[in-house]
């Protein structure tokens, strides 16, 4: 299989009339073979608009049914798809399509009242008639780097890249047409995008959207049961708010026939994994990846297919991973380094950014500029960003470390570490904490804690406490934020 549509054309053949992209309420439904026509009706109307082969279309669309056909009939056209969020504001918008080079953009929205099949033109704007089509003309999807430690890259996917990423994910989750699941990330981003979507399209299994054309904790778990859903993907935040509900809300005595449950995109506290497999009964499994490398680069395995360890992401899946030492040469097993990766899912490189492609790659590896150990079983275990990386008078400190501490205490919530220019260190650890509903807690009685379990060095030096920690757009933390906003104040 070299192509996405190889893929695709497997579920078409082996399940036509199945559900492919639904409303839980049943108010849309496309089958396999419908989906089918409705992406070469949407190729069809895009090309006689002028869509041509090597053009970038923006579609700026929340999580709705138009959407599927929508984008597969941008890459059936021979352009590549670029998804944006519709929440952003209108000039930032623009200058990310401008960014793009996108010669087209298309506005969808959930309440649109059914119109997959519907004609196009309405929605369909030239976005920039002057813009250079893209010599790669086997693009299928161009998508932004989540930018938490640098300005966002235009990422360009083969359909080679997101071939091998789809059947990896679909391998790694025994994902197939018995299975049903509830996109509740947003698809303008791999993880929704590729992991939720497109794997669930590949295997033969029914995809459902949310009412709310996004994430709404107060719809989930009805929407849920309505898809009969057996999976579902998430970030770690997504989590934590369904597990403070699910006193009044998990359906305990009618659950969903969920099997697995995924969290990607960002760390998960060991303690909100073992609440998750506690209150929803199923194993959750925790994986890594990123634009770069066409969402998924490793996995923890099915509990029928191996161990799962606390706090790491789990094994390579359909690519190479090694570890990298500061100073170039390959890290030992269990020693922190850069962790590489290299692949048929990983990228060509950044498009139009030569500078960035040079640093990038270093002999055919993809430099992820994350921190992390492989054990002595080959599972990766992360550290954080090497640009997040503390230097505390010459004591490398990993945020990833200390949050795992903090948030072992019982009245922690969430909590981030962050480094804080200091004029006697250089940098200085600083913690912004988010408190358990009804807790309250002193720095003094958690530098306390941290005592028990780290060195002096690197116990934060001052505690900041928060209602709610700032996320990108994917649902990563934002160190970033913190130390541009407490930093400052500290100073």
């Amino acid at each position: 299989m070299t192509g996405l549509f190889d893929l695709l054309e497997a579920s078409l053949s082996s399940r036509p009339d199945g559900v492919a992209a639904a409303t839980p309420d049943g108010r849309i439904v496309l089958s396999y073979r419908q989906l089918a026509r409705a992406t070469e009706d949407a190729a069809r109307q895009l090309r006689s608009l002028g869509v041509a082969a090597g053009d970038t279309v923006a579609i700026v669309s929340d999580n709705c049914v138009e959407f599927v056909p929508v984008l597969l009939g941008v890459i059936a056209a021979g352009a590549a798809a670029a998804p944006l969020n519709p929440r952003l504001a209108g000039p930032e918008l623009a200058k990310i399509i401008t960014t793009l080079g996108a010669r087209w953009s298309i506005t969808l929205r959930a309440d649109s009242g059914g119109a997959p099949l519907a004609n196009l033109a309405g929605r369909v704007q030239s976005a920039a008639s002057g813009a250079a089509r893209s010599a790669r003309e086997n693009v299928a999807l161009l998508l932004l780097t989540g930018g938490t430690t640098a300005a966002p890259k235009a990422v360009p996917l083969s359909h080679a890249n997101l071939a091998a990423s789809i059947a990896g994910i679909c391998a790694t989750y025994a994902l197939d047409s018995r299975d049903a699941t509830l996109l509740v990330m947003p698809l303008t981003h791999g993880h929704g995008l590729i992991a939720g979507l497109l794997a669930t399209l590949a295997s033969g299994g029914a995809a459902y959207l949310p009412s709310a054309g996004m994430f709404s904790a107060s719809t989930f778990w009805p929407e849920m049961i309505a898809a009969s859903a057996t999976w579902f993907t998430a970030v770690p935040t997504m989590h934590q708010i369904l597990l403070e509900r699910a006193a009044a809300e998990y359906p305990r005595e009618r659950p969903p026939p969920l099997r697995f449950v995924r969290s990607c995109s960002a760390a998960i506290a060991p303690t909100v994994a073992e609440a998750v497999e506690t209150t929803f009964r199923v194993p959750l499994i925790s994986a890594y990846g990123m634009t770069e490398t066409t969402h998924q680069a490793s996995s923890n395995p099915l509990p029928s297919r191996g161990p799962r360890k606390a706090s790491s992401v789990g094994v390579p899946t359909d690519v190479a991973i090694r570890i990298a030492a500061l100073d170039g040469t390959l890290a030992p097993t269990g020693a922190a380094g850069e962790v590489q990766v290299k692949g048929p899912t990983v990228m060509a490189g950044y498009v139009d950014d030569p500078r960035a492609n040079a640093s990038a790659f270093v002999d055919g590896w993809f430099r992820t500029g994350d921190i992390g150990l492989l054990d002595e079983d080959g599972y990766l275990f992360l550290k954080g960003r090497i640009k997040e990386l503390i230097n505390r008078g010459g004591e490398k400190i990993f945020p990833a470390d200390v949050d795992a501490v903090l948030l072992s205490d019982p009245k922690v919530l969430n909590a981030a570490s962050f480094g804080v220019p200091d004029a006697k260190y250089g940098e200085e650890i600083h913690a912004a904490i988010v408190l358990q509903p009804g807790q309250t807690a002193s720095a003094a009685e958690l530098r306390e804690h941290c005592a028990r379990s780290l060195a002096a060095f690197e116990i934060p030096k001052t505690f900041v406490f928060v209602s709610e920690l700032p996320r990108t757009a994917k649902g990563s933390v934002d160190r970033r934020k913190l130390a541009e906003s407490f930093g400052a104040r500290a100073a």
